[in-house]
């Protein structure tokens, strides 16, 4: 696991992250489908970096994205993610 401080996410970390989909081929599925809209637009990139405040909207849900959870504001997130 690394941290990372840029205060962004990975749109395919973020479904993950929030249990929408178990695995990151699941996510990448799903985003590639046109089945996730970021701030109301469609979105099919995997890599898009979501900032705090993004809402995402999928299969009738909308997560607002919020990083500072932790006091020191980090997201872990797993290296071999980042390699993709």
């Amino acid at each position: 696991m690394k941290k990372i401080r840029d205060n962004t996410i990975k749109l395919n970390q973020f479904l993950k992250l929030m249990g929408i989909v178990p695995t990151g081929g699941q996510a990448k599925l799903m985003i590639q489908g046109g089945d996730v809209q970021v701030n109301g637009m469609l979105e099919t990139r995997r890599g898009r970096r979501l900032v705090p405040g993004d809402q995402v909207t999928i299969q009738g849900q909308t997560l607002e994205v919020n990083l500072n959870n932790n006091e020191d504001a980090d997201v872990m997130i797993d290296l071999a993610e980042q390699t993709e």
